[in-house]
């Protein structure tokens, strides 16, 4: 069980969450309320690669960017991953060298077909996805909030993700926290779980929770 944790924005927080056991890091690059500069992300790159081996790995968050603008910060902080979390056209995946975590709200567009096709091309088999090595195409599932981009705290439909989790790998994400991501893994059967805003106190990432949200996983 692939765990993600993201919108850190402070080294000290992404240590913890390293130390208790995150497989991801999710840095966001987009604009939001726990957005960082690639100085900053740059800054929690290093202290993760000298404090941990192996590292978890970093994915680098953005909306409706350019392609170009997404490479040059991935090459700049140095990220394993890209999720792509606004409504980039699927021939991002050619654009971009590194591998996608694409953000889909189970709305039936078109474009979310087209990526949910792409995933089920690039890794049919659930059990070939590695936390150290994840595939060209991943999907992730979160709750769909008109006029947001994600980091809402609003739980995903687990029903329809089910559904889709039993034809081709996911990660769940979308209101999770600790007292509930337990029976969000026996309901939807994901390969992986992402938080945020589940894992914070007053809008800061809390390395209790954070704790805790990953000891929950493993129980599960």
């Amino acid at each position: 069980m692939i765990v993600k944790i993201c919108g850190l924005r402070r080294a000290d927080h992404a240590s913890a969450a390293a130390a208790a056991g995150a497989d991801w890091i999710g840095l966001v690059f987009a604009a939001s309320k726990r957005q960082v500069s690639v100085a900053e992300a740059s800054a929690i790159a290093m202290a993760l690669r000298e404090g941990v081996t192996p590292p978890p790995l970093l994915a680098g968050l953005f909306v409706n960017e350019a392609p170009a603008t997404i490479t040059a910060i991935a090459h700049a902080v140095g990220l394993d991953l890209i999720q792509l979390s606004g409504d980039e056209p699927v021939e991002y995946a050619d654009a971009l060298r590194l591998p996608v975590l694409k953000t889909i709200r189970l709305t039936g567009a078109p474009a979310e077909q087209a990526w949910i096709a792409r995933a089920r091309r690039e890794q049919p088999e659930r059990e070939a996805v590695s936390a150290r090595t994840p595939p060209r195409v991943l999907l992730l599932v979160d709750a769909h909030v008109p006029g947001s981009y994600g980091g809402t705290g609003t739980p995903a439909d687990w029903s329809r993700a089910a559904a889709l989790a039993a034809q081709t790998p996911l990660i769940l994400a979308g209101g999770l926290h600790p007292a509930n991501v337990a029976r969000a893994i026996a309901t939807v059967r994901p390969i992986g779980v992402d938080v945020s805003s589940g894992v914070e106190t007053d809008g800061v990432k809390d390395p209790a929770r954070i704790e805790a949200f990953i000891a929950a996983v493993r129980s599960a």
